[in-house]
């Protein structure tokens, strides 16, 4: 049986990969900090939710959770995203998200570093 804050992460995960900026901002603090391994890095809701704003596209995601790993106020989640253009291009990413959430229950995100690697073609 899944605990609430692995429910909790699948459906941000799903939200994320939806596009869905209004759930995905529900479950962000305030003072978030988002990392994102080799790249940059965001702090704070309003500019997270403007980077996100500035991602739209036409693409549509198809979203893999592999494995939810939670102890505490951490947690861990891995899995693949795949993106189709509208013109059927597809791209894959492998990504392992680690978080840290402002408290142990009902808490919100105030941490987020991701590592996101491109899937190659086998």
């Amino acid at each position: 049986m899944k605990s609430d804050f692995q429910n909790f992460l699948e459906s941000f995960n799903h939200a994320f990969a939806a596009h869905d900026i209004s759930s995905i901002a529900n479950g962000l603090a305030e003072d978030i900090v988002w990392r994102m391994v080799g790249e940059k890095e965001i702090k704070g809701k309003e500019e997270v939710i403007s980077f996100l704003e500035n991602m739209k596209s036409d693409t549509t995601y198809r979203l893999t959770i592999d494995t939810v790993i939670t102890h505490g106020t951490t947690a861990a989640v891995n899995g693949v995203i795949e993106g189709t253009s509208p013109s059927g291009n597809v791209t894959a990413y492998e990504f392992c998200d680690i978080y840290k959430m402002n408290k142990h229950k009902g808490g919100k995100i105030k941490e987020l570093t991701s590592f996101v690697i491109e899937k190659k073609d086998e």
